[in-house]
């Protein structure tokens, strides 16, 4: 069974699109190519086994294991080293983006205390979106009474769009919140 999010934009949105912005080759339609979740923990330089819970709450999030991210270059004042732990990511395709996305716009956004939309703004001038969340507990999928610590992550967008308002119409089309 596709995502329902997948459906939508092969039925109603990648018309729409089609037609908004006059492309006449159903190639040429901007889509979703992936989701990548970024968690930089800054505390893992003196705690390591933070890291270990982050990678652990990533992958409950995404079905999906992190990759650890190294420091590329060393840091005297945070006492940081080359090399050294600091963060883990995902990068979702195909289905399990489609029902990432599906669960962030419809579930856990509406989660946020005193949620007025996301950030229209936060486009990078080549169609794509980054959104920072300060508290992984939106997501239902993580049990807050096993949590130590909320966490924040990235979660950026990348999207074939040409610029910024193809990316912004394709995203508003899937149900993306914009707010001010």
């Amino acid at each position: 069974m596709a995502a329902r999010l997948k459906e939508r934009y092969s039925k109603e949105v990648r018309k729409k699109l089609q037609d908004e912005f006059k492309i006449k080759s159903p190639m040429a339609v901007p889509k979703i190519e992936k989701v990548v979740l970024n968690m930089g923990m800054g505390e893992a330089i003196s705690n390591a086994k933070i890291l270990d819970t982050a990678v652990d709450e990533l992958s409950t999030i995404t079905g999906q294991k992190p990759v650890v991210t190294k420091a590329k270059k060393s840091i005297a004042s945070f006492k940081l080293r080359e090399g050294q732990s600091i963060g883990a990511m995902v990068t979702l395709r195909g289905e399990k983006m489609y029902e990432f996305l599906d669960r962030l716009i419809n579930i856990a956004l509406p989660r946020v205390r005193d949620f007025r939309g996301v950030p229209s703004k936060s486009f990078d001038g080549r169609g794509n979106y980054t959104l920072g969340i300060r508290d992984h507990l939106i997501f239902p999928e993580i049990d807050a009474g096993k949590v130590d610590k909320s966490k924040g992550m990235n979660i950026t967008i990348v999207t074939s769009a040409k610029n910024d308002e193809q990316a912004r119409f394709l995203l508003r089309e899937l149900g993306m919140p914009f707010g001010k």
